[in-house]
């Protein structure tokens, strides 16, 4: 996965891409990565949850 990393007004910023020709990356500074770090456990588990949702509608 393609990672970039740039500046908006002045501010860092961390661009996520699936891959090189990804026409809608995801994009986020620094706070929203802070609370991505704290809260990472729970993002976890949000993401196992609804897979498994997935898997069983399949």
């Amino acid at each position: 996965m393609p990672v970039e990393r740039t500046e908006y007004k002045g501010q860092p910023v961390i661009i996520l891409k699936r891959n090189d020709n990804d026409k809608y990356p995801f994009s986020f500074g620094l706070s929203k990565a802070r609370l991505v770090i704290e809260y990472f456990e729970e993002i976890k588990k949000f993401v196992g949850e609804a897979d498994t949702k997935e898997e069983k509608k399949a």
